[in-house]
C-alpha cells in the first residue's frame, strides 16, 4: 500500500511540473545569451581568422622561400574574414523587433513622412 500511495504522489508531482514547464522547448535562437558571451565569441572569431591567415601565410613563405609577402597578405585576408564573421554573429544576436523597427523607419523616410 505505501508504494501505491507513493506512486500516486509522484505522478501528481510530475503532472504539476509538466504544467509549469509548459511542455515547449525554446529554439536555439531565442536562448538568453549574456553580453560577455557574445563579446567573447566575437573576439575568438576575429583571433581565429587572424591566426589561420597568419599560419597559411607563414607556411607559404616557408615553402616558397619568399619574403613575408604571403604572411602579410594572408594575415590581412584572415583579418577581413574575422571581421566578416563577427558582423554575421552580431546580426544573428540582434533582436528581431529592433530590425523590424529599423525597417519601418527606413520605409517612412522613403515616403517622406
Amino acid at each position: 500500500m505505501p508504494d501505491l500511495e507513493h506512486r500516486k504522489r509522484l505522478d501528481a508531482l510530475d503532472e504539476r511540473i509538466a504544467k509549469l514547464k509548459g511542455g515547449e522547448a525554446k529554439p536555439h535562437q531565442e536562448e538568453h545569451y549574456s553580453q560577455a558571451n557574445m563579446g567573447w565569441r566575437m573576439v575568438i572569431e576575429l583571433v581565429a581568422g587572424l591566426g589561420i591567415g597568419f599560419g597559411i601565410g607563414f607556411g607559404l613563405d616557408s615553402l616558397f622561400g619568399t619574403l613575408p609577402i604571403f604572411l602579410v597578405l594572408f594575415t590581412l585576408l584572415g583579418f577581413a574574414a574575422g571581421v566578416q564573421t563577427m558582423l554575421r554573429t552580431a546580426k544573428e544576436f540582434q533582436p528581431k523587433d529592433q530590425s523590424a523597427e529599423t525597417a519601418g523607419e527606413h520605409e517612412r523616410d522613403k515616403n517622406g513622412d
